[in-house]
């Protein structure tokens, strides 16, 4: 369960107020950083005092820390979707690669936002944050990988905490060469350069090498 970093002065805002907030952090912790982000300027923007700010968060830190919750919690919540549809193994993950194409070409900042996180310097933030936010993914691979080998959908000698942290990496590869420059470039030179016009391409792809990985 991921741990509250607010006070409970920020839950009795209206929900706009409170994703008007969120929505402007995002944007400001992905695009500069969490060291360089003012939080002046995020207050300025969402149409509050500096003050009212700090009594919603102790500190930036937990400031940032609910705002990288907001955003991960979308995708977390995209991903449960895909997981409790009717669909065999490789079909989640097929869906889940075509849900990626789209959501990170539409959600940008949120992606920059995780970028940032895994980049973040500050040891005692990122060990926070891993903890907490990578938790849900990794126990939904797990079990997603420990059904597939039952049914004999995929090998039954794969190791499956291994398989699911190796399906996290491919997808947040694809997560950040979808949304943000560096990894976007690092794409187009392996792949060419219209590869982002070839979406059908990867997702055949990347499913052609995680089905002969798995034994599928």
């Amino acid at each position: 369960m991921v741990t509250k970093h607010f006070n409970d002065s920020f839950e009795r805002i209206s929900e706009e107020k409170r994703n008007r907030i969120l929505s402007i952090a995002i944007s400001e912790f992905a695009n500069r950083g969490f060291t360089s982000a003012n939080t002046n300027t995020i207050a300025q923007k969402a149409g509050i005092s500096v003050g009212s700010l700090y009594k919603y968060f102790e500190t930036k830190e937990d400031f940032f820390l609910t705002v990288v919750d907001h955003g991960i919690t979308q995708l977390e919540k995209t991903l449960e979707s895909v997981i409790s549809m009717d669909l065999d193994f490789f079909g989640k993950i097929e869906k889940i690669i075509r849900i990626i194409q789209t959501h990170s070409r539409i959600n940008q900042d949120i992606i920059r936002l995780y970028n940032e996180m895994t980049t973040e310097s500050n040891y005692e933030l990122i060990t926070r944050l891993s903890g907490e936010l990578e938790s849900l993914s990794a126990k939904c691979y797990i079990e997603m990988i420990n059904l597939a080998k039952k049914d004999g959908t995929i090998s039954s000698e794969v190791d499956s905490n291994l398989s699911a942290f190796l399906l996290d990496n491919i997808f947040m590869t694809l997560q950040f060469s979808y949304s943000t420059v560096y990894y976007k470039e690092r794409m187009k030179i392996y792949l060419g350069q219209d590869i982002f016009d070839k979406d059908e391409d990867v997702v055949t792809g990347v499913m052609k090498v995680i089905r002969r990985a798995l034994g599928g």
